[in-house]
Formats: C-alpha cells, sequence, structure tokens
C-alpha cells in the first residue's frame, strides 16, 4: 500500500476545514453531511466548501494506479515528492487522460468536463484534514479546468489514517451507482492490495461483486502482467510499465481459461501456448485471432513465419530446479517452452523500447522495425491458423451432418419395427422417402467421387450402392 509525509500545507488546511466544519456545525439551517462506508459501518462527515488551489490529488488513488509509471523521470519526482507542483500536474494530467493511453485526452473525462459546465456539482467529494482529496480528484480536476474556485466535500476525521484512507476509496468506488469505473489494471491492483492486507478471498470477491473463481483468475492475470513487466526489462533501463496491459481484459480472460485447459493434461503444453498468446497479445491481436493458437501453432504455424531475426534467437539452457529445503530437483522446461519464452522475451523487449522516451531515436527506430517483423510474422501464423481451422471445421460438419444422419435412419429402424408389429405402415409414403434418400446418396457419391482421389471403404460402398 502506498503511504506519503503529509503535504507542505496539511497544518494551515487542517485550521481551515476545522473553522469551516465548526461554522457549518453553528450556522443556521440543516448541515450537510455525506455518508461512507468504514469498517463495514456507515460514516456520517460534514460537507465545506473548499477552495480548489489548497487541495492535493490523492498520490495513492487507484484511479490512476497502473498509470503512474507512464513517465519513468515524472513517476521518480512523484514518489520521492508528491506535493510538488510538477508531481500534481503529472496527477493532473494522468486524471484526465486515457487508461490505456495517458497522452491521449480522456473523452469520458471531457463529458465530465461538459456536464459540471452546464451543472452544478450533485454529489460532495471527500478529503483528509490535511486537504488531500480521497474521492473526487477526477471532479476537481475538471473544475478546475472550468476555472472554478471552490469544490465541495465531506471531511473525514482527523484520526484517518493512509489504511483508512485506502479502504474509504475502495468502498466508495465499489457502491453501485453510476460513478465512473477503475480501469481493469487499476482494479486488478485494488484487489491484490487487499490480499496483501491479509484480507480472505472470499471477502475481497464479496466486495468486489465477482464469483470467487473470477478473483483468482483477475489475481492470476496480474501475476502474468507482472511477469511480462520483469521479463521485458533490458540492460539499458528500458520495460513496459502496467499501461501497457489495459485494454486486454477479455484477451487474458480467454488466455487463463484456455492455459486451465491445457494445464489439466499437458504443464508443458499449457506454458508453450500461453506463451505463444502473450506474444500475440503484446503485438496488439484481438482474441477472436489469438484463440487460434492452440498446442501446434508453434511448430506448425509460427515457425514458418517468423522474421529471420526470431528465427536466430537461440533459447537459453537452464540446468535442473533445485527445490529450497529438499534434497529433490525438477527437470527444466523442455526445449518448445524454452523456445516460446526466447521468443515471448524478444518481443517484450523490442515492445519496451520502442517507447522508452530515454533512448535514442535510432534505438527506439530499431525496436519498432522488430515490433513490425514480429507483427508480420505473427500476422501470417493466425492466418494460416484460421485457414486450417476453417478447413477443419468443414471437415468435420460433413462428417457430423453423416452422422445425423445415420442416427435418423437407426431411429426409422426402430420406428418401422414397431409400425410394421401395428400394421400401421404408411407403405406408400415409406416407399416414396427410401427413393429420396436413395436420390440424396446418389448426388452424394457424384460429389465425393469427384473430390476424393483415393476412396476408403465407406467411400467404396457408396459409389457401388449409388450405381445399383
Amino acid at each position: 500500500m502506498l503511504k506519503f509525509v503529509l503535504p507542505p500545507k496539511a497544518a494551515e488546511n487542517a485550521e481551515f476545514i476545522a473553522k469551516r466544519l465548526k461554522g457549518a456545525v453553528e450556522g443556521e439551517g440543516p448541515r450537510e453531511t455525506v455518508t461512507v462506508e468504514w469498517n463495514g459501518r456507515p460514516l456520517h462527515v460534514g460537507v465545506i466548501d473548499m477552495p480548489l488551489r489548497d487541495l492535493y490529488y490523492n498520490p495513492a488513488t487507484h484511479r490512476i494506479r497502473a498509470q503512474l509509471d507512464h513517465d519513468p523521470i515524472l513517476s521518480k519526482s512523484l514518489q520521492a515528492d508528491p506535493w510538488l507542483d510538477e508531481s500534481q500536474d503529472y496527477l493532473n494530467r494522468l486524471l484526465i487522460s486515457k487508461p490505456t493511453n495517458p497522452d491521449e485526452s480522456d473523452p469520458e473525462f471531457e463529458a465530465l468536463v461538459a456536464s459540471l459546465k452546464t451543472v452544478e456539482q450533485q454529489e460532495p467529494g471527500l478529503i483528509t484534514h490535511e486537504g488531500i482529496l480521497v474521492n473526487g480528484n477526477t471532479r476537481a480536476a475538471a473544475l478546475r479546468k472550468l476555472k472554478k474556485p471552490s469544490i465541495r466535500v465531506g471531511v473525514l476525521p482527523p484520526s484517518f489514517t493512509w489504511e483508512d484512507i485506502n479502504a474509504v476509496e475502495l468502498a466508495l468506488q465499489l457502491r453501485p451507482d453510476e460513478r465512473r469505473d477503475y480501469s481493469y489494471i487499476n482494479r486488478l491492483i485494488a484487489m491484490e492490495e487487499q490480499e496483501l492486507l491479509g484480507r480472505a478471498a472470499a471477502d475481497i470477491a464479496r466486495e468486489f461483486h465477482i464469483q470467487l473463481k473470477t478473483f483468482k483468475q483477475e489475481r492470476w492475470i496480474l501475476g502474468v502482467i507482472r511477469e511480462m513487466i520483469d521479463r521485458s526489462r533490458t540492460t539499458d533501463g528500458s520495460e513496459l510499465t502496467l499501461t501497457d496491459f489495459e485494454g486486454h481484459q477479455e484477451n487474458f480472460k480467454e488466455l487463463h481459461r484456455n492455459y486451465i485447459k491445457y494445464q489439466a493434461t499437458n504443464q508443458e503444453l499449457a506454458e508453450q501456448v500461453k506463451e505463444n498468446r502473450i506474444a500475440a497479445i503484446i503485438l496488439g491481436f484481438a482474441k477472436t485471432k489469438t484463440r487460434l493458437i492452440g498446442g501446434d501453432f508453434l511448430h506448425t504455424h509460427l515457425k514458418k513465419t517468423l522474421s529471420p531475426e526470431l528465427k536466430k534467437i537461440t533459447p537459453k539452457t537452464t540446468d535442473s530446479i533445485a527445490i529450497p529445503g529438499l534434497s529433490v530437483s525438477v527437470a527444466p522446461p523442455s526445449d518448445f517452452v524454452l523456445q516460446a519464452q526466447s521468443i515471448t522475451d524478444h518481443i517484450l523487449q523490442a515492445k519496451a523500447a520502442e517507447s522508452a522516451r530515454h533512448l535514442s531515436t535510432e534505438a527506439r527506430d530499431t525496436a519498432r522495425q522488430t515490433v513490425i517483423s514480429a507483427r508480420k510474422g505473427m500476422r501470417r501464423a493466425l492466418f494460416e491458423a484460421e485457414r486450417d481451422d476453417r478447413l477443419k471445421k468443414v471437415q468435420q460438419t460433413t462428417a457430423e451432418r453423416l452422422d445425423d444422419a445415420s442416427a435418423a435412419i437407426d431411429q426409422s429402424v426402430s420406428d418401422l419395427a414397431q409400425a410394421l408389429a401395428s400394421s400401421s405402415l404408411d407403405k406408400d409414403g415409406f416407399d416414396s422417402a427410401l427413393l429420396r434418400l436413395k436420390g440424396s446418396l446418389v448426388k452424394l457419391a457424384r460429389q465425393a467421387n469427384r473430390g476424393i482421389p483415393e476412396p476408403g471403404a465407406g467411400m467404396a460402398w457408396l459409389i457401388k450402392a449409388s450405381e445399383d
């Protein structure tokens, strides 16, 4: 959990806020309050009007947690002192930007600005006694853009710690209302944080309004993403960020389902397919394409279409893996898995270098060419896999329809026996149906005779029967 020292104007803000709260209590008319959930109980706090110039964005807000590393230099400055003007400006920039690309303005933020321009603030935000925004960071950014002087906010008790602040923010965000949702990765981080605090998985799932199996899936996905970030790290300091994995929610969910399916029968194959799918995801392919990646994808398709650069990659050799505390070791991953991992690592590192701001233009261009070549090779492999899948479905469909027809004939045998036993057979209707069946078999035989050069026993029977 992120924790920070108090901002420089903390004491000054606390004194001003205390006076405003006292004035609200002593003033005429009903006192405005807002209710928040804390430790499973409702907490009613007073609402005041607070000058925007004195408020601080919350550097620990879950809304932009995944995006904090978007600019490594500003991120380090933020971690060192989140209350500096440049750090607060960076938080403002992230709050008004798209979660999937902080370099672009977020249409949802622009819609919020347009709404606040015509309609007064409907719901109060929430701050600490030191003037740190707990809820309403994005609204504060919108009001500042509109040059509004102040914002209505509820004030949390002075005794609240950073743990309390995070808990209240999370409870507010998960409330079923029209609140703007966390981005996918930020939601995963919030779940992880709750688990690290020692909360039971079932309780966290309940709070996030999901099933326990979904919670476990989400934790697996974030673990995979963090592993990919570690593997993307290069000697020159480039690495992917959590933001690079935003927008792939459904792709990762399908990756998990596919991994579990393969893992049930073959762990090595599950790892190989996972690596190939992650490479496709990071290269920007949609789930309609990545789902074509199966157990034979690497050997049947990808190895043939890889760029020359990727074909030259030699998998790292690893020794047996010792189990700590035991005098036994397990075998290292197979060569197939190591090759898949090496390909994925190369693509991850190229993607990291492609967007690394501290690298030279030449280095970024080289990385970009690697990514482009990898994407071309992956696209060709996926095209071939889709073609083969389409052909397989056609072949399966033909056989399945004949199986259905065979089952229908078997049922007709039973129906015929009953009709004969009860002397209720429609002989003319039965005869007409047999002639239609003969016509269908003749057409099937002619078509098969044209396209199958070496007929098997079934085909030989069909051709002979149709000739008779």
